[in-house]
């Protein structure tokens, strides 16, 4: 009797479970885009550009993969930021931030934290 026992649970142990998983595959999702969507997403973030105050900036963009990457230099720090934001909100899935912010826009952003905060920026709890 003992050994049918371990016979079974040999046979129980060696037999391979499926799971929810295993019965259903289904093919991962693509992790870039292709040529025509490139195209389309670089032509979006153009458009948008053109009519974007950053467009003045002489910026330049190009999208491969899915994947904006930005080049260019500009006075305005924000500019950066409002870049990466354009192209994801054109359907970049990523994106690479070249663009390098200027001596004069640096020492005006310094001044500014030397100066502390604002008013507006003043939290209530504060005193003024």
């Amino acid at each position: 009797m003992l050994k049918i026992i371990l016979l079974l649970a040999l046979v129980l142990s060696s037999a391979p479970a499926q799971t929810k998983s295993q019965t259903k595959s289904k093919a991962p999702p693509p992790q870039g885009t292709t040529a025509p969507q490139d195209v389309q997403i670089e032509a979006e973030i153009r458009a948008r550009l053109a009519k974007s105050v950053i467009g003045k900036d002489g910026l330049t963009v190009r999208v491969q993969g899915g994947v904006a990457y930005w080049d260019g230099t500009t006075n305005v720090v924000q500019h950066k930021g409002a870049a990466t934001r354009m192209a994801k909100s054109a359907g970049a899935k990523k994106v690479v931030n070249n663009i390098k912010i200027g001596d004069d826009a640096k020492q005006k952003a310094a001044g500014n934290l030397e100066q502390g905060r604002r008013r507006v920026q003043v939290k209530r709890s504060e005193p003024r």
